[in-house]
């Protein structure tokens, strides 16, 4: 089954599941929370490893979106991760977050495109994307998503 966690931005996606997977020890995948310098990280959920993302850099080692800059080799890292973690038996795997980049087939996309079909009508093993609103029906369109649900962050303690 594929949950979409979906909200507006700013409006605590990444920090209702950053404490709903503290509760539990069937969640893999990735999360992208602030650092308390104000750049985005990759967390590692079921590691608890945390990697670079965000950097005020323009090298060419970067992806730019809008003013944000973000390390190439952070989404490289991300992808191995996501897919290896996709193969292990963790009821859950979250993907944090498909968003303007992964629309340009960039960021986690390829992760994503390779996990999606594997979870369409998995009973066993969910995956929880985190979508912002305004991207949803572009998201959905992209991934050809069905048979899913869509929940808000009051959703999340619902979830078995």
């Amino acid at each position: 089954m594929i949950y979409i966690l979906t909200g507006a931005i700013r409006t605590g996606k990444t920090t209702a599941l950053l404490n709903w997977v503290k509760t539990r020890n069937d969640v893999d995948g990735l999360l992208c929370p602030d650092g308390e310098n104000g750049k985005r990280y990759f967390l590692k959920l079921k590691l608890q490893d945390k990697f670079p993302l965000e950097t005020d850099s323009k090298a060419n080692d970067v992806i730019s979106v809008g003013d944000f800059y973000f390390l190439k080799a952070a989404f490289e890292t991300a992808n191995r991760y996501l897919k290896t973690s996709a193969e292990d038996a963790n009821k859950y795997l979250v993907i944090d977050e498909l968003g303007k980049l992964e629309l340009k087939n960039q960021g986690l996309h390829h992760s994503a495109e390779t996990i999606i079909p594997k979870f369409k009508f998995n009973k066993e093993q969910h995956l929880i994307l985190v979508v912002r609103d305004y991207l949803l029906t572009k998201i959905m369109e992209h991934y050809s998503l069905s048979n899913y649900a869509i929940i808000n962050i009051k959703d999340l303690n619902a979830l078995h």
